[in-house]
Formats: structure tokens, C-alpha cells, sequence
């Protein structure tokens, strides 16, 4: 199924012991460049993380948040540090004894000191973290990637609306060809009838005459191969691979027909609709652009 490369997705779960948001967005890219942002103690799963995402995501400029907050009191607790609390009663005793002053200490106002009591974060069970991870963000991946889907749908919806359009213009062109030729016969007949008067016309010579006009100015081959690029384009939409850059490829050589047959016609309204090709072949473009 056709994917955009823009989506959102967010995933958020509360529960008494802990919180956590993944929340994922993208935009248009030519690779897979992927940004996270996220607390410190998640670096540690960052490979794995950017695994997990590719699970998900073909092409795109993807940027991953992710807040975690842990609220069990286990991952905190209260450090005494004895030998830093020993060295702050020695100097405060021999600073009384130097200058004889009162030196009480009570273990309060000892306690109060630097690093004497310390909040330390304790360590946790880092399996258990990433599973949260992992949930928040398979989660937010399945909503990301819902976006990309019915993004994706409006976009085959569009470029196939545009390639009717196409097919209307190469139709008409494969038409008017053949009245081309005839008129141009016409024309050269009249022209020389008119130079010659009541001289008898010598057939050959505007027969062959006509031959290389219209073989100078015929475009079967480059309406053939639109036809067949139209079809192909239209078989790869419906593809449930990333098809992205093959449809650039289609778009590229739908662009070389439409250049060649511009170049060929010398025809008003010929020339018209091969304007009208390249105009309708550019949106698609812009549009797959937007493909994964």
C-alpha cells in the first residue's frame, strides 16, 4: 500500500509507577534520517530504538520524543556519606580547639553539610524500561504509519487523476497526427497547383514531399511509450512496496516523451497538449515527492 513520507503518530500511558510519550512525526526525504530525542538513562537503547523504527519507516526525515518519568520511590534513596561527615567533625573540632571556641556538633547541623546526605538515583531494571519503550513506541508507529496510509491514499487518488489527464492528451494527440498530414498535403497540393496553374502535377514529388514531413513530425514511438509508462506508473501505485523513487524514474522518462513530442510538432494544437503533458507530468512529480 502507498505510504506519504509525512505522518504523526503519538502513543501516552499513565500508570502509578511510571509515564511515558512517544510521539513521532516526519516530513519528505530522499533516505531514512532519523532524529530521538530523549532522557538520559534512554540512551542506552538508541540502536535499538532506531532498529525498532526501521520496522516501520522506508524513507523520511523522522523525529522521535520520548518522555519517561518514573514514580516508584525504589528509584531514589538516601546516601550517607561517613567519611566526608568523619572529615567535617574533625576540622570543626580542631577549628574550636585552635581558637577556643565552642565546638558543638549535633548531627542535624552535621547532616546539613555537602554531600554528607545525598539523594542517589538508584539503579533499575533496564529490561523492564525498555519494554516500556517499546510499547510507547510500536504503539505511536501504528498511529504514525495509519497517517501515512490515508495520506498515501489521497496521493494515488491525485496522480491517478492526473494521469487520465494525460491519457486524454496523448489520445488526442494520436488523433490529430494523421489530420496533420493531411492538411499539410493539402496545403502543399493547393500551393502547387496554384504555381503551376494547368500543368499537370507530378504526384511523386509531393508524395514524397509529404513522406518526410511526416516523418520529421510523427511521435507514434513517443506516444507509444507514454502509453506504456502511463500503465506501468498506474501498476506501481498499487504496489505494497516503497515505490517512491520508481515512480520518480517513471515521472523522469514520462517527462522525455513529452519533451520529444514538444520539440517534433510543429502543430498549434499539438504543441498545446504537449504543454499540457509536461504541466500535468511536473504535479506528478511534486506529488511523488511526497511518496515513501
Amino acid at each position: 500500500m502507498i505510504k506519504s513520507m509525512t505522518g504523526y503518530g503519538r502513543y501516552e500511558k499513565v500508570t502509578d509507577q511510571y509515564k511515558i510519550i512517544a510521539e513521532i512525526k516526519s516530513v519528505n526525504h530522499r533516505y531514512c534520517d532519523i532524529t530521538i530525542k530523549m532522557p538520559k538513562r534512554l540512551y542506552m537503547f538508541e540502536s535499538a530504538i532506531r532498529s525498532l523504527l526501521k520496522e516501520y519507516i522506508g524513507r523520511g526525515k523522522v523525529d522521535l520524543y520520548i518522555t519517561y518519568e518514573d514514580y516508584t520511590a525504589a528509584s531514589m534513596a538516601v546516601k550517607y556519606n561517613h567519611d566526608i561527615a568523619k572529615e567535617y567533625y574533625d576540622i570543626i573540632r580542631k577549628i574550636g580547639e585552635e581558637f577556643g571556641i565552642s565546638s558543638d556538633i549535633n548531627a542535624p547541623l552535621l547532616s546539613r553539610y555537602p554531600d554528607v546526605v545525598m539523594l542517589e538515583e538508584q539503579a533499575l531494571d533496564n529490561d523492564l524500561i525498555y519494554e516500556r519503550v517499546e510499547e510507547a513506541i510500536r504503539n505511536s508507529c501504528v498511529d504514525f504509519v495509519q497517517s501515512r496510509v490515508v495520506e498515501g491514499a489521497n496521493l494515488v487518488k491525485d496522480i491517478n487523476e492526473k494521469l487520465d489527464n494525460i491519457s486524454e492528451c496523448v489520445d488526442f494527440i494520436v488523433a490529430r497526427s494523421p489530420e496533420i498530414v493531411a492538411e499539410y498535403r493539402e496545403k502543399i497540393y493547393n500551393k502547387v497547383k496554384e504555381l503551376l496553374g494547368n500543368t499537370a502535377i507530378d504526384e511523386s514529388i509531393i508524395a514524397t514531399e509529404i513522406t518526410l514531413y511526416a516523418d520529421k513530425i510523427c511521435v507514434d514511438e513517443e506516444m507509444v511509450r507514454l502509453k506504456s509508462h502511463i500503465s506501468n506508473m498506474r501498476q506501481v501505485l498499487e504496489s505494497e512496496e516503497s515505490v517512491g523513487r520508481k515512480l520518480d524514474f517513471i515521472a523522469q522518462e514520462l517527462n522525455r516523451e513529452a519533451n520529444t513530442t514538444l520539440s517534433k510538432s510543429n502543430d498549434v494544437a499539438v504543441s498545446n497538449k504537449a504543454i499540457d503533458l509536461k504541466t500535468e507530468i511536473e504535479k506528478i512529480r511534486e506529488q511523488i515527492q511526497n511518496i515513501e
